[in-house]
């Protein structure tokens, strides 16, 4: 059957609490992220990511003093990002007590950060995210949450982070994001064709079938969502014993 297929619940976090918000804009409180975080890990999610949306330094000490509390409660990995720019940055959140960083500007801006928290980490703390819109000429990554376009496509940028040792690929489709309509399941396949590390699908999961497409036509290693395990749409374990049986290997 191959390696079980993840289900990651993702938290925004936003001066301490959680937030979600449709295509990256509109932000409305979803609650406390350790409380939910804790929630979660009992429910049978097989890891969390937790990103600090708003992460400058005093949203960083927020953030920090959450990561640790968040290690504390929950007994499943868990991938921080946000405002992560430096080895430091990483040591930090290592120290906190998070499992693995989420890279995405500052590896867009700076590359050679991949090398240097893999070399002196290993490739398993390292995702690199990719945020990613399809414009009239291709899928182009986007900088600060979405806000500024680079000349940098999807598929070449990924293999590069791949390259310089990046553990897993997040990518999230940013016309998909909060729509709740499906992943983007053929940039995704493109992705899983090209690239040897795990890809994690973000953006555009709405009900169970969209899941089970991500990694059926997506080839999705793990399918990442936020909105509907949040507001209680789907519940993690109904999901699970769903997918199972589509035949789809999960961990329930």
């Amino acid at each position: 059957m191959g390696l079980a297929k993840r289900i990651i619940p993702c938290l925004d976090v936003k001066d301490g609490e959680t937030v979600k918000g449709v295509n990256f804009v509109g932000l409305r409180s979803a609650g406390d992220p350790v409380e939910l975080g804790k929630a979660y890990s009992e429910q049978g999610a097989d890891e969390l990511v937790f990103l600090d949306i708003t992460a400058s330094f005093e949203g960083r000490k927020t953030f920090t003093d959450m990561v640790t509390r968040v290690a504390r409660e929950i007994n499943i990995p868990f991938t921080v990002g946000g405002g992560i720019n430096e080895l430091a940055d990483v040591e930090r959140m290592l120290h906190a007590g998070a499992d693995k960083v989420s890279i995405n500007s500052a590896a867009l801006r700076r590359p050679a950060l991949i090398n240097e928290i893999t070399s002196r980490f290993g490739s398993q703390v390292c995702v690199v995210a990719i945020d990613a819109r399809h414009d009239a000429d291709g899928w182009h990554c986007y900088l600060k949450g979405g806000r500024e376009r680079t000349e940098r496509g999807l598929f070449e940028w990924a293999s590069e982070a791949q390259d310089r040792g990046a553990g897993e690929i997040l990518f999230t489709s940013m016309d998909h994001d909060g729509v709740k309509d499906g992943y983007a399941n053929e940039a995704l396949a493109r992705l899983a064709e090209r690239l040897s590390i795990p890809v994690i699908a973000s953006g555009g999961a709405g009900a169970m079938p969209h899941f089970r497409d991500a990694f059926t036509l997506g080839h999705a290693d793990a399918a990442l969502a936020a909105s509907v395990f949040h507001f209680g749409e789907i519940a993690i374990h109904d999901l699970k014993q769903y997918l199972r049986n589509e035949g789809i290997e999960v961990r329930l």
